[in-house]
């Protein structure tokens, strides 16, 4: 299965030259290090007379030697910024007095170190022998919700899948959630998961195509970066920073790891399969377990070309995984009434999946002003998928992912200033295929209920060819200024980005015919057929450059000893030419200004005809405020709070629908048969002639009239980015309890977010109305009511929405190598509405039932739980053994469902969710335990089990979600109806590994 590796593709050296000089040319300002990864050091030295001014502060790096020096003001204040995280020794020297204390810094921190000047010269011992014992210092006054996940959590707490974006679950207001069939979603809050980004290394992850937040999370089960590259990361449930883009939802920033001035390596093996699980619900209802698989395994190295200068790191990880999948028949059509082939097709099955992860970076230092990064990544991963529920593995796509990105750095300090430069580069592709390219496929369905049917089961050939991807490089600067003292201590900071990406989206769907035929009678004749053919002259390939280009200014302004202000605005603007340029031909938007069933339509179909000269959105003014106020001045009592508002994108595998769809249209013939008999006036009805499972003989049928049947989706020509606005109160504490220090956080949070882009039928009846009935409120369509000459009209538009207001609680102990221990708990309450049903969980951003989202209430959002708790667990035991665990508890998801029972008439149903009852939602126990055995002062071997789900409990996820029609009860009605879980059962993993 695996594909052949393609050689990657990176700008003409012409361009990266151009590019070069302009970054090097910014960068030669005095001023370094993307403010989302590098630390920051702050504080006021004293001595005993008072505030100590022009003293000197050297922070040197214990790892690699880097030094950062910086002289304290005329109050005595002073500000390190632009630190790699890492261990330092902060050296400070002033009046004939000195001080010394060497101190840990996380990713992206504000730590505060007051020092006071000593008159005696502190005992410094060598770089090269020194013991280090460092203070992890406590970010309290920051007005983020943040929370930082450390190396000892990664390497500790239970996992299987080494995903380092699920340790992001542990954080209150965030849910990384892994489906059934082992693809992975992290969101935040009541919004979906294309709200997040991710920051390695200070640059965005952002995926500008498709679902999922960052490149390569959209349905993958593989992982976006190789843990074992992962240092640290920050968590930033809300009130980010100006610096932050392209997100409306969690942020998270990633500093990976470098080389030191002492080589090290690590190799690990991971091993589970079938017979290290316990049975799942649907093998144990079948016939057995079926062959399993989670297999990984790499390693990584890292030391230094030149001491004290050159470090390289690289890591590599390969995964192959076989997941469990169940393809049941729908409707609770029996199995023995499937014809043959089918019946085998049918029960417990797996799907395969491999992936290659690849990570370079080499660190120079030249001197202790200067810091260069070059930073490279591959990754390349084949994965089977859809062979679930309904659709058999013939029917399963194959899918192709390939991501490379690069990225250079220059970070240049002197004094007060900070200048951090960026050149990156990225080519990200998405390629799903049918497993099977020739043939046609085949869709039982069940018609009793009326209609077009519902599924049964799906063989054959399936509908799905894609080519997404995007490409290109991009220029990004930040400065940092705190030399700035007036009323207060100010840290200045301000950038820009510039990325020119190329984006494009091909589909084909369906790729294949699709034979629809009744599973309850003649299964030598389909009901009806669809296919899709080009039109001629058009391309559904939709390529092209977006630019996009950002700028920012924040001032972290300490007013006083207790209170610090963070005031930012950043403003956003991106050119998408594929959407701006667009414009209708001609035939088409002739056809439609002359529509007659619009002349009294709720819409204008003016707002939606391009004229090819669109404007982009210009108005994404972004402020963002915070506050913090530390009650008594020791960072043990501290308020906070903030409001902000933060723009996301328009994902262009929406954007691109409006050429596409019109470019591969899928039409749709029916048979005339005795069971089901069609209108044979009308050119879509036609008798049955088994030629036509030859694609050859269905293209032309539509070849005098291109466009008749196809879908097309038109944009309205003033679409918004969407966007959140984000509010939150709280207030952190570390409190001593039997001796041990606490931290603690509550928070009040509220978030409304805006301009979700909605897709809903155009089409409308000859009077105008969406229903044909003035007291109709549901039903009644107008699906027969096509373009003349054309299809099926869709319209997008701005319009989904969600309300979230949540209760954020964390209490934590961290983890020292002194006390051998430390544990977390995180709680999360949550009360999410949405205007669509799934809009958070599925991002579901079609809505036929209604005319539109205006006047539509706000329902309980789906998939969401209100009730949420994890807590952690790291213990080190006797005998170099540490243990850990991790407990998920969550209450009961909403469901979506429609209801017709509490109707008046079958033309007034409406959305009407619900939440299972008798059921504790979910609950799920993980522990782990890792045997350390030195071998001598170097080498190191370790043994790990994890037992995921240790009390093996089934949490379900289907429900019967029928209410029943018109006083007529559906005695089922939110009882459990099948065997799908939402986490895995006991599973039995072994690790090894070795380091040096």
């Amino acid at each position: 299965m695996k594909h052949p590796i393609r050689s990657s593709r990176f700008p003409q050296p012409r361009v990266l030259a151009c590019a070069l000089a302009s970054c090097l040319a910014f960068a030669a300002a005095p001023a370094a290090f993307a403010q989302g990864t590098a630390a920051t050091v702050r504080g006021q030295v004293t001595t005993g007379s008072g505030p100590a001014a022009s003293a000197e502060v050297v922070a040197t790096n214990i790892a690699t030697g880097l030094v950062r020096r910086v002289q304290s003001n005329a109050n005595g204040t002073y500000s390190l910024a632009g630190l790699p995280p890492g261990t330092y020794r902060v050296d400070v020297s002033g009046d004939g007095a000195t001080s010394s204390k060497t101190v840990v810094l996380q990713v992206g921190q504000v730590a505060t170190l007051n020092v006071p000047l000593e008159s005696a010269a502190p005992d410094v011992a060598s770089m090269d022998t020194v013991t280090v014992t460092a203070d992890a210092l406590v970010e309290t006054k920051t007005s983020e919700i943040s929370t930082y996940i450390t190396q000892k959590q990664i390497d500790a707490i239970p996992q299987v899948n080494r995903n380092f974006l699920a340790f992001a679950d542990t954080v209150p207001g965030v849910i990384f959630s892994q489906n059934t069939d082992g693809t992975t979603k992290l969101r935040g809050g009541g919004q979906n998961s294309n709200g997040v980004n991710v920051y390695i290394d200070g640059v965005g992850q952002k995926n500008y195509v498709l679902k999922g937040g960052i490149t390569g999370q959209d349905g993958s089960r593989g992982n976006p970066f190789p843990q074992s590259a992962i240092a640290e990361y920050k968590v930033i449930t809300q009130n980010y920073k100006a610096e932050y883009d392209q997100l409306s939802s969690a942020a998270i920033t990633a500093l990976t790891k470098s080389g030191s001035n002492e080589w090290h390596g690590d190799a690990f093996f991971d091993y589970t399969d079938q017979d290290w699980r316990a049975t799942r619900p649907a093998e144990a209802a079948g016939s057995g377990k079926v062959d399993t698989q989670d297999k990984q395994y790499g390693a990584s190295i890292g030391g230094p070309l030149i001491k004290d200068k050159l470090f390289i790191f690289a890591s590599y990880e390969y995964k192959n995984i076989i997941t469990p999948a169940e393809v049941t028949p729908g409707e609770n059509f029996p199995v023995s009434l499937l014809p043959p082939e089918a019946q085998n097709l049918v029960g417990a099955t797996s799907t395969p999946f491999e992936e290659d992860l690849y990570f370079t970076k080499l660190t120079w230092t030249p001197d202790d002003k200067n810091l260069f990064e070059l930073t490279g990544r591959y990754r390349v991963e084949d994965d089977v998928q859809g062979n679930t529920g309904v659709n058999t593995t013939p029917f399963a796509s194959t899918k192709h992912q390939e991501e490379t990105r690069g990225d250079l750095r220059w970070q240049y300090t002197s004094g007060d200033w900070l200048n951090d430069a960026h050149l990156t580069f990225e080519d990200s592709t998405y390629e799903p295929r049918p497993s099977l390219l020739t043939g046609y496929g085949i869709r039982l369905l069940d018609y009793t209920a009326g209609g077009d049917g519902r599924a049964v089961l799906n063989y054959g050939a399936g509908p799905n060819y894609q080519r997404k991807g995007q490409k290109g490089w991009g220029l990004q600067d930040d400065v940092t200024y705190s030399g700035f003292t007036w009323a207060g201590n100010h840290t200045i900071k301000a950038g820009f980005k510039y990325k020119e990406i190329e984006i494009s989206a091909l589909e084909q769907q369906p790729y294949s015919p699709q034979f629809f035929y009744d599973a309850y009678g003649d299964l030598s004749t389909p009901t009806r057929v669809t296919f899709g053919v080009p039109v001629p002259g058009t391309n559904p390939n939709v390529v092209t450059t977006a630019k996009q280009f950002g700028l920012y200014v924040q001032d972290d302004w300490e007013v006083n000893a207790k209170l610090t202000l963070n005031l930012g605005i950043r403003w956003d603007y991106e050119k998408v030419p594929s959407y701006l340029d667009y414009q209708p031909r001609p035939e088409l938007a002739a056809a439609l200004r002359n529509w007659a069933n619009l002349n009294n339509a709720d819409y204008n179909i003016e707002d939606y005809i391009g004229n090819g000269n669109r404007k982009a959105f210009k108005d994404a003014f972004q402020p963002r405020l915070g506050f913090s106020y530390d009650l008594f001045e020791d960072q043990r009592h501290v308020i906070f709070g903030g409001a902000g508002r933060s723009y996301d994108r328009n994902l262009f595998d929406y954007l691109a629908l409006e050429r596409s769809k019109g470019s591969y249209p899928a039409y749709t013939f029916r048979f005339n048969t005795p069971e089901h008999p069609c209108d044979t006036t009308q050119s879509t009805c036609l008798a049955w002639n088994p030629s036509y499972y030859n694609p050859a003989n269905l293209a032309p049928l539509v070849a005098a009239n291109p466009n008749l049947g196809g879908e097309i989706n038109l944009m309205n020509n003033d679409l918004k980015t969407p966007y959140s606005d984000q509010f939150s109160f709280g207030m952190r504490n570390t409190v001593t309890m039997f001796g041990i220090d606490w931290n603690t956080s509550a928070t009040l949070s509220h978030v409304l977010s805006h301009d979700g882009i909605v897709f809903t039928l155009g089409n409308r009846w000859p009077n105008g109305s969406f229903h044909n009935n003035p007291s109709f409120t549901w039903g009644n369509q107008p699906w027969g009511q096509p373009i003349p000459g054309y299809g099926t009209l869709i319209i997008a538009d701005n319009g989904i929405e969600t309300r979230t207001n949540s209760v954020l609680l964390s209490l934590e102990k961290p983890y020292t190598q002194d006390s051998g221990w430390g544990v977390t708990f995180s709680y999360t309450y949550t009360d999410a509405k949405e205007n669509r049903l799934n809009a958070a969980i599925n991002d579901e951003h079609y809505l036929f039932d209604v005319a539109n989202l205006d006047n539509q209430p706000f329902y309980r959002s789906v998939g969401i739980p209100r009730h949420r708790l994890v807590a952690t667990a790291i213990v080190d035991g006797p005998w170099d053994v540490t243990y850990s665990a991790k407990a998920t508890f969550a209450s009961p998801t909403t469901k979506d469902a429609t209801n017709c029972y509490d109707a008046a008439n079958g033309n007034a149903c409406f959305f009407d969710p619900f939440t299972p009852e008798g059921t504790f939602g979910t609950k799920q126990i993980d522990i782990a335990a890792t045997k350390y055995w030195h071998v001598d002062d170097r080498i190191s071997l370790r043994f790990r089990a994890d037992v995921l789900n240790l009390f093996n409990t089934y949490n379900w996820n289907d429900y019967e979600t029928w209410r029943g029609f018109v006083g007529d009860a559906n005695a089922n009605f939110g009882q459990r109806n099948g065997y799908g879980i939402t986490t895995p059962t006991r599973t039995f993993k072994l690790s090894v590994g070795a380091s040096f």
